[in-house]
């Protein structure tokens, strides 16, 4: 059975979910990073790696989700709690860009007391500096729209009009339901996550796509998360690309063994097979570290991701990697490609 699902992926045929399932669960490494390997070929033939320059802003770290993964939020009140200021906000934004950055990762908590007039009048901000805003992932726009009353499709309409460019795929963790109530109980549902995905794709915005897997959630649940997204895609076509990356369960409430290096490969090769319709695989050397990053070239990735000028919540779960850009141009290099330099859209730069 299997010798037949390889023969469609090599024949550029497009594979079911049991078929997926089956070559994730029975396949050996090599076959995965051969068939990942073949795909991302044919999809991005040159010998090209990307990577961004852009900088991961917390505007806030209080939030009322309360999810069991999570190392970083504070319950509003407590004593490390923030909300950044324009002044510090403009702080980080002009270092970015003397460091090349040409856009922000704009993310924070779900904060119950701040109004859809704050984030507006926080991306006229950012925006008057010029830069590319790549900002609220779906469970903040779901979180906005509840404390406005008003739809998806009208937030996204405003926050575009204070200058929103596109949005992260954060908040995907495993989209089905079963894992989110165990997880992020209080967290935007599968249906809402697609929906603010799907209404942004409407009105013109690209988005990224991401997966947290190794904590609840089954091997055939991860590929439910796939389909969920493959399908999407194919009404829409707005997504620019995929990351996934393990749970990180450092001083987090799940108590689970951390994935390895091999559990991310065989994760990032299925993505690439099945997600036939995405452009882009992302790379996460963030989670992974630089060498497994680069082993991840051979698997499906294409892409390096960002240099990361700040990140807190994946070190806020004890692993912290940094890499200027000088070491990810040579990370690429020394695993034979070459790097190149792009905008969110995948332009180069």
């Amino acid at each position: 059975m299997s010798g037949h699902i390889e023969e469609k992926v090599l024949e550029g045929k497009r594979i079911t979910a049991d078929e997926a399932f089956s070559l994730y669960t029975r396949s050996d490494l090599h076959t995965l990073a051969q068939l990942a390997n073949h795909c991302r070929f044919q999809k991005n033939p040159a010998p090209i790696v990307t990577y961004v320059i852009d900088r991961n802003i917390n505007y806030t770290n209080v939030c009322i989700s309360g999810c069991k993964f999570c190392a970083y939020y504070c319950a509003p009140g407590d004593e490390r709690a923030f909300v950044l200021s324009h002044e510090e906000l403009g702080k980080k934004i002009e270092e970015t860009q003397r460091l090349g950055g040409t856009q922000i990762l704009l993310q924070g908590g779900l904060h119950p007391e701040l109004s859809i007039e704050f984030y507006e009048d926080m991306l006229r901000f950012i925006k008057g500096y010029g830069i590319h805003c790549h900002g609220f992932s779906p469970p903040e726009i779901v979180h906005f729209s509840n404390i406005s009353n008003l739809s998806i499709k009208d937030v996204l309409k405003r926050l575009m009009a204070a200058g929103l460019d596109s949005i992260p795929g954060g908040g995907a963790e495993i989209l089905v339901d079963e894992v989110r109530s165990r997880i992020a109980p209080r967290k935007a549902t599968t249906r809402q996550w697609l929906s603010v995905m799907e209404t942004a794709h409407e009105l013109g915005l690209k988005t990224t796509a991401t997966m947290m897997f190794g904590h609840l959630e089954t091997p055939r649940q991860r590929i439910q998360h796939l389909q969920e997204l493959r399908d999407l895609q194919d009404r829409t076509g707005g997504f620019t690309a995929f990351i996934p990356w393990p749970f990180q369960p450092g001083n987090t409430a799940i108590d689970v063994m951390a994935a390895t290096a091999h559990d991310y490969l065989r994760l990032l090769a299925i993505s690439r097979i099945f997600l036939d319709n995405f452009p882009n695989i992302q790379a996460s050397w963030v989670t992974q570290g630089p060498k497994v990053a680069q082993v991840a070239l051979y698997f499906g990735a294409n892409d390096f991701g960002s240099t990361m000028i700040e990140e807190n919540v994946v070190a806020a779960a004890g692993v912290s990697h940094r890499l200027s850009e000088a070491e990810i141009k040579r990370h690429i290099m020394d695993a034979g490609f070459e790097p190149r330099q792009r905008l969110m859209d995948y332009t180069l730069a």
